[in-house]
């Protein structure tokens, strides 16, 4: 089969391919229906890894629920009132009500355990059954601030701000609760203030969020495009063929997953929009066949010649953009994953419907319509392509110069990459001025914290833990992670037990210690057992009271946070050897290993996709040589971008490492298309002499100033495409938006003016001559 049938086939039998096209499309817009979101980043990981495996048996093991609101109360004026008292009572009776809340453990004012004794007999009730006054408010306020169970838990120091924490059943909506919540003390009067967040809020209210994104950001970035096509090719026309690949592929790359059965996540969430510029690349077809249209006057000879001078650049551009994705295919979380496979069937979609769907949409044009528009297209005459050949004549006139101010670029660059912070806090996500955000700081500032981490001692022998020894070493531990500026509280079994002793010893402080005796201890831990919430004393040890579990309240969700607490206690364990081990879980130890595992796969990936697309860059230009020059504005555009990140001090999170697939993608792509057109264009005029410069800056001019036009109308729609995204309500929408156009008009310049520099500096290598 010769290499351009399909072509041929296409302009020869157009309708026939567009309706083949239609019916596909059809076909995978069946599937939309089945769409569903996961922001869970426990559901990210595979069921069979061991970070998984180990959380669920903690759950499992201790009763705990893998989600927890707070509704936070606050008055400036005090808790320790009869009208706030009320109302926190009414919010708790109707939290208990609502579908998904674990009733049982949901913990308040009115709810949460109380140990006190009453003529040296142990009393356990809970801490508030009605709004007290008089007297009993005061006694509410002492059994408060002398318990340090309840101390920055469920009021603070500052006796201003309660919280009422709301476990959810496996499987409820944080955000559906959460705005059940909200309309709940909407109705309340008065002078409080309410804030409702937790891990759930913020993830659940994400994922409604992201999923409204896509559906509003993908048209509008559709036809912020659509315009910009509009004014480059000045036609109507034009844009609307060139629009109809990229909504195809879209809908066949998003279809295809939700037909697998994955769900909607924050990278896939961003698929629409990264392939609707991907498919910009399609932009060098039209660019060319407008050129094309003017010197041959027949449109057939015009489409033929164009795919057979863009042809073999689109073929290796858009399989360099699909290995970059496709190395994604080698990471271990599951939505990593999906976005590379996504994204890698899109592209080679669109690769496949360059030669097929836009020869035949070329061919259903009328060619005296676009007459007035493509005689425009003359490089003597184009502003825009006399502004383009300037611009290589940057890199042509003073090719020494601009490596010299690369290079110096490049290691200001490097020392910004050094002050990069790796990071992940799903909370900063939200803008500032969020309610998610919002409320996460007020809770944080006020009580200790609404990061939840574990830290699980582990001991070989049943009841090692009701043992003095033990007890006094998670004790230790304790005060020991609350020495962290991240940590804002710590709870575990020997709080009980200390305020156990306490209470029975007619509450003197001197007892707010651990007993001297095994035997003591276990007596407590049973007395307590038979009257509190089964939860309490399960949350913290287990039955055979081998295992016990330490709360960690962090005030950050960042995940340095989590990682303190485990280098602490690591730290504690060396200095402090006993004969258990110290294992970290919760929420928080979730988001730092998925924090990790997402970056390390990116950068696993990266690397792959390195390597992968100069095997391809070598074999396209059967010369490692060139290969070596095409790498120039793809490392140069990554040190530039990352370095950048360094300075401004932006987290290396999630959305940012995802950049990089892209960066690598279409920065290597603009340098495909430059470097062939003008080896094109050199065995053309039958350039062979390295010693002659005037030939090849004649050449490197004229590639600028042509294909270089499709290079950066390809550029500035990729661009506008994602400006779209620097108005979305998300920060790693705006994120991604600002850094996408930034590399991409960074990306074009670089190879306009840094590789025609380059190529006339090492000449005589390149072209043989020494």
């Amino acid at each position: 089969m010769k290499k351009f049938s399909l072509v041929e086939f296409s302009v020869g039998h157009p309708r026939l391919v567009v309706a083949i096209a239609v019916l596909i499309t059809l076909g995978f817009l069946t599937q939309f229906p089945k769409i569903r979101t996961d922001t869970n980043p426990k559901n990210m990981l595979p069921p069979t890894s061991d970070v998984r495996v180990w959380n669920d048996e903690v759950e499992k093991t201790f009763g705990l629920y893998e989600d927890m609101i707070v509704v936070g109360i606050a008055n400036e004026a005090g808790i320790l009132n009869e009208g706030t008292l009320g109302k926190v009572v009414h919010i708790t009776d109707e939290a208990l009500r609502i579908k998904g809340v674990a009733a049982r453990d949901v913990n308040s004012f009115s709810t949460i355990t109380n140990v006190t004794a009453e003529a040296g007999v142990l009393r356990i009730a809970p801490l508030m059954a009605e709004p007290p006054a008089g007297p009993d408010l005061e006694n509410l306020r002492k059994n408060l601030f002398e318990n340090p169970l309840f101390v920055n838990r469920i009021i603070s120091a500052d006796g201003k701000t309660t919280a009422v924490y709301i476990p959810l059943e496996k499987g409820a909506n944080g955000k559906e609760i959460a705005d059940r919540l909200r309309d709940i003390v909407n109705k309340e009067g008065g002078p409080e203030k309410y804030y409702i967040t937790g891990d759930p809020v913020a993830r659940d209210t994400f994922g409604s969020e992201m999923f409204k994104l896509m559906g509003i950001f993908s048209p509008i970035s559709g036809m912020v495009m659509f315009a910009a096509a509009c004014i480059m090719f000045r036609s109507f026309l034009f844009p609307v063929f060139i629009m109809m690949p990229a909504m195809m592929i879209i809908i066949w790359s998003m279809g295809l997953l939700i037909g697998m059965g994955f769900p909607i996540h924050i990278m896939s969430s961003m698929s629409p929009v990264f392939l609707m510029a991907i498919a910009t690349d399609s932009i060098h077809i039209f660019n060319e066949f407008y050129f094309r249209c003017r010197e041959k006057k027949d449109k057939r000879a015009a489409i033929i010649e164009t795919m057979k001078a863009v042809g073999t650049p689109l073929i290796y551009t858009d399989i360099t953009t699909a290995a970059g994705f496709a190395s994604l295919l080698f990471a271990n979380i599951i939505p990593v994953k999906v976005f590379g496979f996504g994204i890698a069937f899109g592209t080679l979609a669109l690769l496949l419907s360059s030669f097929t769907l836009v020869p035949a949409l070329l061919t259903l044009i009328d060619i005296e319509k676009l007459k007035s528009a493509y005689e425009k297209e003359d490089i003597r005459v184009s502003k825009t392509s006399f502004f383009l050949q300037r611009l290589g004549g940057l890199g042509t006139g003073r090719p020494k110069t601009v490596a010299v101010i690369g290079l110096i670029l490049c290691i200001v660059a490097i020392i910004g990459i050094t002050k990069i912070t790796v990071n992940n806090n799903m909370v900063e996500w939200f803008k500032k001025d969020s309610d998610v955000r919002t409320a996460d700081s007020v809770i944080n500032r006020a009580l200790g914290g609404t990061s939840l981490g574990y830290v699980v001692a582990i001991s070989d022998e049943d009841g090692y833990m009701k043992t003095p020894e033990a007890m006094r070493y998670i004790e230790g531990l304790q005060r020991h992670l609350e020495g962290l500026p991240a940590v804002g509280k710590t709870s575990s079994v020997v709080d009980y037990v200390k305020r156990i002793n306490r209470v029975l010893h007619d509450d003197d402080p001197k007892y707010d210690t651990v007993p001297d005796s095994k035997d003591e201890i276990g007596q407590y831990l049973f007395l307590f057992s038979m009257s509190a919430k089964s939860s309490d004393l399960d949350n913290v040890v287990d039955y055979p009271f081998g295992k016990a579990n330490i709360w960690v309240q962090l005030k950050s969700w960042d995940v340095a946070a989590m990682r303190s607490v485990i280098e602490a206690a690591n730290e504690y364990k060396a200095s402090h050897p006993e004969k258990f081990e110290l294992k970290p879980a919760g929420t928080a130890y979730f988001n730092l290993v998925w924090n990790d595992d997402v970056l390390w796969d990116m950068l696993k990936g990266f690397i792959v996709a390195l390597i992968a697309v100069f095997i391809i860059l070598a074999f396209n230009f059967r010369s490692v040589k060139w290969a070596v020059v095409g790498y120039v504005p793809l490392l140069f555009t990554i040190l530039l971008i990352y370095g950048a990140v360094g300075y401004m001090g932006k987290d290396f999170d999630m959305p940012i490492s995802v950049l990089s697939c892209l960066s690598l993608g279409m920065a290597v792509d603009f340098a495909i298309h430059f470097i062939s057109r003008l080896r094109q264009r050199l065995t053309e005029t039958g350039y062979g002499n390295p010693h002659e410069t005037k030939p090849l800056i004649e050449a490197l001019l004229w590639t600028a100033a042509r294909p270089g036009k499709g290079i950066m109308r390809n550029a500035v729609l990729f661009a506008s495409a994602f400006s779209v995204m620097l108005f979305a309500p998300l920060t790693p929408y705006i994120t991604v938006g600002a850094f996408i156009v930034s590399m991409m008009i960074l990306s074009a310049i670089l190879t306009m003016i840094y590789l025609p520099a380059m190529i006339v500096l090492f000449r005589r290598r390149l072209f043989g001559g020494g």
